[in-house]
């Protein structure tokens, strides 16, 4: 599949950037949702303004062309022109059709399934792009593909998301931007930058614009979450438990105990990635044991829904289903959606014009 587009066109006026400014982010919801309120693009300097003196030109592979085409929307930007195709025997061809010579490039790339095939064009995209004397190459892989990798859990096994990082770093990328890390030490496998968004402020206001969180509590469905789910907890101004469970294979997690009270109370549980959903199913009837309320509204950044991800996800305890765009994933499935575009558009903004990202981690 070819991807193409035109160039990218700059902001030369601090009047059109304070128009851009005002753009509200594309959100998919099947529930209505309206943009996340608390991620509006500052409107103080020009995106291709002073502060950096590059131009900003966004690309995009085939993983996630919608999200990329909402990114650049926001930032009142066009896609540039590149081909990203397979040759007959499956290789990966990349062609950038404009220059790129000192600009300030984004490369808007999820490694999400198929994840070689997304990851090689994300790697060819930085390689054309260092080989064009591109000033800066920034990766925005907004889902990480290999981070449950992150460990040896038996002998003789690679760290697979170190060797990831490594390829990335090596074919000339100069700062990476991803959303929800599956564990913080992947940003220590790189030597260069790497700004960790959250999605924690998306679901805290689907949470508050639905309602939804009377009586509630908010889980974490094991230890690694707990961090994500206790910054949930104190925007919401809720309770926190936590669920312990022990893995009983390379596939199986059991829950052992609910720590933390949810009798009587609607349970929020947020995780980063949902794979087959064994997990949070598996969850939620260990809450339901502990008397927590059958409704429970389930979270998560990265769809990634193999297996029988839709099973699980269909048990009659769960009310509500909440993914973000990170990875392509069907409106038409009933899961309410929430865009990442803005808060991603604001991130590349921030970097940009040389300011702190921070406030957005």
């Amino acid at each position: 599949m070819a991807v193409t587009g035109p160039g990218v066109e700059s902001i030369p006026t601090m009047a059109e950037a304070e128009g851009v400014a005002q753009v509200s982010a594309h959100q998919v919801s099947v529930h209505g949702d309206s943009p996340s309120q608390g991620l509006h693009l500052e409107d103080e300097r020009p995106l291709n303004g002073e502060n950096s003196g590059l131009e900003v030109k966004l690309f995009a592979g085939n993983a996630n062309r919608p999200l990329a085409e909402a990114i650049a929307q926001t930032l009142g930007l066009r896609l540039g022109d590149a081909l990203v195709e397979r040759f007959p025997d499956g290789e990966v061809r990349v062609r950038i059709h404009e220059s790129v010579r000192g600009a300030d490039v984004y490369l808007i790339q999820p490694s999400a399934p198929p994840v070689n095939d997304n990851l090689m064009e994300l790697l060819l995209m930085a390689d054309a792009m260092r080989r064009s004397s591109a000033a800066r190459i920034n990766a925005v892989i907004p889902y990480f593909g290999y981070a449950r990798q992150d460990k040896q859990t038996q002998g003789r096994e690679p760290i697979t998301a170190k060797l990831v990082a490594d390829l990335i770093e090596r074919v000339g990328v100069d700062r990476v931007i991803a959303v929800d890390l599956h564990a913080p030490q992947i940003q220590g496998f790189f030597n260069i930058p790497v700004d960790a968004l959250s999605a924690v402020r998306l679901f805290a206001h689907h949470l508050l614009h639905h309602n939804l969180t009377e009586n509630a509590v908010v889980v974490s469905p094991d230890a690694g979450r707990a961090e994500e789910a206790r910054r949930l907890s104190e925007k919401l101004g809720l309770p926190l438990a936590l669920l312990a469970k022990r893995r009983t294979g390379p596939r199986e997690t059991q829950v052992t105990y609910v720590i933390g009270d949810v009798a009587g109370k609607r349970p929020l549980l947020i995780d980063d990635i949902i794979s087959t959903g064994g997990t949070i199913r598996r969850g939620v009837e260990a809450l339901l044991a502990a008397g927590a309320l059958p409704e429970a509204i389930v979270m998560a950044t990265h769809a990634v829904l193999v297996g029988p991800a839709r099973e699980n996800l269909a048990h009659p305890a769960i009310r509500q289903v909440v993914f973000t765009d990170t990875i392509p994933l069907n409106p038409g499935l009933g899961y309410t959606i929430l865009s990442t575009a803005q808060l991603l558009a604001q991130a590349i903004r921030h970097i940009h014009t040389n300011r702190s990202v921070s406030a957005l981690i």
